[in-house]
């Protein structure tokens, strides 16, 4: 399995075209051991801000935080608005019409898709013109390879198991980012049973679901991230680093064309 590891740093963005179609910006950036100090979490909304306050360990309510920073100054950017007048809302659930689905910004006129994630210390944002999901983990313990292995697609939970010990962490973890980042591009998350849908890259295994592209996207040996885009386009994922110590001085987004 190949991931693309050809990564840019990059500036805090004020202004941002939106993705050509079929195309996708991922940002990374990872949670620093102590966080930047001033972050200004009134951009947060009442929500995120209460969120915030409910985890235990610091460097959990300091990851999420940052990730939720980040999400607010990139749509920001492609907006053209301030990052604290970006709204949110869920779309449908696909599995029962619940107002609990995918996570939108509301309605623009150029399609604005993004998707979110934060394992171990990394943040991971995607935005595009489709629906687009993302994931990163950290490699799991071997525990939760066993548990979560047998719940996989059979193909996948093969995989898993012909890996040698001390390579199943991140052969699992490679193939749950995938089905994970599919999962949110459609919209269920986890509420679509996992053996349903082979995300896996063995050909001999089967196909991933039509109309969608799965990407890894890293070659780091404490994580695994993928994207995935609904599209049958191969246009490469522009990958970009943000600095965290930049993220507590944000500036004003200059005005962009109407959306």
């Amino acid at each position: 399995m190949t991931a693309l590891a050809h990564v840019l740093p990059a500036d805090w963005p004020t202004s941002l075209p939106a993705p050509a179609d079929g195309a996708a910006d991922l940002w990374l950036l990872r949670v620093p051991e102590s966080t930047p100090a001033a972050l200004d979490l009134t951009v947060l909304d009442e929500h995120e801000r209460r969120r915030a306050s409910s985890f235990v360990k610091d460097r959990d309510r300091h990851r999420y935080t940052m990730a939720h920073l980040t999400l607010r100054r990139l749509l920001g950017a492609y907006l053209g608005v301030p990052a604290e007048a970006v709204r949110f809302h869920s779309e449908p659930c696909p599995c029962c019409g619940g107002p609990h689905g995918r996570p939108a910004v509301a309605r623009t006129r150029t399609p604005l898709h993004f998707s979110l994630s934060h394992g171990g210390d990394l943040v991971l944002v995607g935005v595009a013109s489709v629906p687009i999901g993302v994931d990163v983990e950290a490699l799991p313990e071997l525990e939760v390879v066993a548990e979560l292995g047998a719940a996989l697609h059979h193909a996948e939970t093969r995989e898993v198991e012909a890996a040698s010990p001390e390579d199943s962490r991140s052969v699992f973890a490679r193939l749950w980012v995938r089905k994970e980042a599919y999962l949110k591009g459609i919209g269920t998350g986890l509420g679509r049973d996992l053996d349903l849908d082979y995300l896996g890259e063995d050909p001999a295994a089967g196909a991933p679901p039509p109309e969608w592209r799965i990407v890894n996207l890293l070659d780091l040996p404490d994580h695994a991230a993928a994207a995935a885009l609904h599209t049958r386009r191969t246009v490469p994922p522009s990958i970009r680093w943000l600095d965290p110590s930049s993220l507590g001085s944000a500036a004003e987004p200059r005005p962009g064309p109407p959306h």
